[in-house]
Parts: C-alpha cells; sequence; structure tokens
C-alpha cells in the first residue's frame, strides 16, 4: 500500500513522500517501514510503543491513534507531522 511520508521524515526515504510498505494493521506497516527505512519507526513511536503527540496518522482517510488500526481494504495511510511553537 501506499504511505505518504510528511517532510521532516523525508530524510529517512531519500526524499520520497510517497513509498510501498506493508501490514496487516498500522502497527505492522510501520514495523515494516521501519525494515525498509531503518530508524523512521522510533521517530513515530515512542519507546513505550505509543505513538507520538506530534505525529498524526491517517488510514483510509480516518485519523486513528490506534496502532492495531486494521488495514484491510485501505490502499494509502498519511502520515502528518503537526506543527508547533511559540
Amino acid at each position: 500500500m501506499v504511505v505518504t511520508i510528511p517532510q521532516p521524515l523525508l530524510s529517512y526515504t531519500d526524499q520520497q513522500d510517497r513509498v510501498e510498505a506493508e501490514g496487516a494493521s498500522l502497527d505492522a506497516l510501520l514495523q515494516d517501514l521501519d525494515r525498509r527505512y531503518p530508524g523512521i519507526r522510533f521517530r513515530m513511536i515512542n519507546e513505550q510503543d505509543e505513538m507520538r503527540p506530534h505525529i498524526i496518522f491517517f488510514v483510509g482517510g480516518t485519523r486513528t491513534r490506534n496502532l492495531f488500526e486494521p488495514l484491510t481494504g485501505v490502499d494509502e495511510v498519511v502520515i502528518l507531522h503537526a506543527l508547533s511553537g511559540g
């Protein structure tokens, strides 16, 4: 399936903003991304296996905070990096 990568993570994907990955769940997809692009998962998921607060996932157009969101029938996952600052 196609995964849209946010600009702050493009250094992991050789500047590709759309890449291919596989997985039956969002967690499995992120693990596959990490196999293909080492280190990218840690930028999105912390040491407690929780989503980092500045990362937003859309699975089939619907926002999710569930790592175990099934990806059956989904053809695209979009990852966004929220902006913050003062």
